[in-house]
């Protein structure tokens, strides 16, 4: 298992930038989709409804890549491979939506995407790196 080094955590946590989920189709095709997330010990989390394609497509496989960049000069970006699990019902389902909701709608609107977010059927999706590629300022 590989995990996240402080210099990867930072970079994945600063700001509002957006990951872009990689996952496998029922029929085998590589979809992306993205997705506001957050760190927590060592793991990428977000939010999904159980029967969204996305949902639907970690069910069956739990393979996935994120991968977040930086689009402005002099350009990062980090890669994260690894195994989802998702939970429907988790006890900390609220905590987790306030708190992706407070770091991309700001600490004044976090209870309002938390509870909005916190519903039945919503899962919480866990990403437990297997491996991480990551290069930063490489225009530099």
């Amino acid at each position: 298992m590989a995990g996240l080094s402080d210099r990867v955590v930072e970079f994945l946590s600063a700001g509002t930038r957006t990951g872009m989920l990689g996952y496998v189709a029922a029929d085998g095709r590589p979809l992306v989709a993205p997705v506001w997330f957050v760190v927590d010990n060592g793991e990428l989390v977000f939010n999904t409804g159980r029967d969204t394609a996305k949902g639907r497509a970690l069910a069956r496989d739990s393979r996935v890549a994120i991968c977040v960049d930086d689009p402005t000069p002099p350009y990062s970006f980090v890669q994260v491979q690894g195994i989802a699990t998702t939970q429907d019902g988790a006890e900390d389902l609220l905590e987790i939506a306030t708190r992706i909701g407070g770091r991309y709608m700001g600490a004044d609107r976090a209870d309002e995407f938390g509870r909005r977010n916190a519903v039945p059927g919503e899962l919480v999706v866990r990403v437990r790196p297997t491996k991480v590629n990551s290069a930063f300022d490489i225009a530099d």
